[in-house]
């Protein structure tokens, strides 16, 4: 067992929901086991400037059903420097803090990895991103909530499409991963679905919208962000050139995508994450990712995790077009 004594946290990178129920786990398993916590307010940059207080029970009280994160994010460009990462290391020391948990996406864990290489600090991480992108993890923290919160909108939406006969193009987060699409798109029911892992053939998009039951009272389809088509503007101009007589519309969904209170599946998986944390830091484990896979805690090298999935399972698109007719 490894003598671990007190434990930095923080998130860092793109808020969750879901990260407030990590937090959560943290501290009380900590406390637990006896461990003093450090929280750290926004992320690296809260590190370099200092910005650390003792965490207990009651600064994690009423926090599970909260979404963003307590402990604040930031991007830091000083902690890419040695030399900034020089300034958290001796903020860390001054604190007594001995080891971390990092909340958060490849950035943090890319940054976690150069730390531990330069420094030795045993550090683990903990999947918190909506786009549900990191290899070795079946789900991350928020990414159920970020599709929920997809589907809620986009059945709102169908709701005026119906009424007026209208297509819909709605534009979802993910500029490097289609993972939000593709499953909030099945959920929706859309015609079609565009993301970056795979190439969008507009020609067939055009033929599947003239293959369509002439009937349907309404049509969604779902883009990603970073799907090469260009997004959702450029796909209504070109759907508007070829069927003019579609009431076409677009709808952008943004940044909803990423607040909200934290689905039940997400606080779960946040709790069950949070203790393995400190459980694993105390049998001596560091420079991994904590996930879940096949319902089982996994544990992934941080230089494997921030590799992004460059391809979706292809039944999943197969779905899509089965269940549009």
């Amino acid at each position: 067992m490894s003598e671990i004594k007190n434990i930095g946290l923080i998130t860092s990178g793109g808020d969750a929901p879901g990260m407030n129920a990590a937090i959560r786990a943290v501290v009380r398993t900590a406390l637990y086991y006896n461990i003093e916590v450090t929280g750290i307010m926004r992320g690296y940059e809260g590190m370099i400037n200092g910005e650390f207080f003792p965490m207990n029970r009651k600064s994690v009280s009423n926090i599970i059903q909260r979404g963003g994160t307590i402990l604040k994010t930031a991007r830091s460009e000083e902690f890419k420097t040695k030399e900034g990462r020089q300034k958290a290391f001796d903020q860390l020391q001054k604190h007594k803090v001995d080891s971390l948990v990092a909340i958060g996406g490849d950035g943090t864990f890319t940054g976690a990895k150069i730390f531990i290489k330069e420094f030795g600090m045993p550090i683990l991480g903990l999947p918190g991103t909506i786009d549900n992108d990191l290899i070795g993890t079946d789900f991350t923290i928020g990414y159920d909530t970020a599709i929920n919160t997809v589907v809620d909108a986009v059945d709102k939406i169908r709701d005026t499409a119906e009424s007026h006969d209208r297509l819909f193009i709605v534009e979802v987060m993910g500029r490097d991963s289609g993972l939000i699409a593709l499953r909030s798109g099945i959920g929706v029911g859309a015609e079609a679905i565009m993301i970056p892992e795979s190439k969008t053939d507009i020609n067939a998009l055009f033929k599947r919208l003239e293959k369509g039951r002439k009937d349907k009272a309404s049509k969604i389809l779902i883009v990603a962000e970073g799907d090469d088509a260009g997004g959702a503007f450029e796909v209504a101009e070109k759907v508007k050139e070829k069927f003019p007589k579609y009431d076409t519309r677009v709808s952008i969904l943004g940044h909803i995508q990423r607040g909200g209170s934290p689905t039940c599946m997400d606080r779960v998986l946040a709790s069950r994450l949070g203790v393995a944390a400190v459980e694993s830091l105390m049998e001596g484990r560091k420079g991994e990712m904590i996930g879940v896979c096949n319902g089982k805690i996994h544990f992934t090298p941080f230089k494997n995790a921030i590799k992004h999935i460059s391809e979706v399972n292809p039944s999943l698109l197969k779905i899509v077009e089965i269940l549009s007719l």
